[in-house]
């Protein structure tokens, strides 16, 4: 049900920006010469939307905020794919969620749930500075 309303509501897709698994027998990444690799993995159906504007101080105030949407069933198709043991331990693990082009830092994650099952994920989501305002 929720992908059905988050489809409805400009339902889109989004990158999720996570590590690639090390390659196994690697010297040079085994002694850190290799430059760490990124994978895009694509979730959705989601919804993202600006967050209204709080009054705030410091570095908060000069970022633009967000929130993001996502269907839970598209994050446990991810989670078992890649073998994560959790959703949270998946959101901790990623470098960031890559809306057009623009890489956004997680800042928070909640969810919601329905009869003991989780069905939506709430990120919220920062921008830098320059970016998106």
């Amino acid at each position: 049900m929720a992908d059905a309303l988050l489809r409805s509501v400009g339902g889109r897709t989004v990158l999720l920006h996570i590590a690639a698994p090390a390659v196994p027998g690697d010297i040079g990444e085994q002694v850190g010469l290799a430059q760490p690799l990124f994978q895009d993995v694509p979730i959705g159906p989601a919804a993202f939307r600006k967050v209204r504007a709080r009054i705030a101080t410091g570095e908060s105030a000069r970022t633009a905020q967000y929130e993001l949407l996502v269907s839970a069933s598209a994050i446990a198709k991810v989670v078992g794919s890649l073998d994560y043991q959790s959703a949270d331990v998946l959101f901790a693990q990623a470098a960031g969620v890559l809306v057009d082009g623009a890489l956004l830092a997680i800042t928070s994650v909640t969810s919601a749930e329905a009869f003991g099952s989780v069905y939506l994920y709430r990120l919220g989501l920062r921008a830098a500075a320059t970016d998106l305002i």
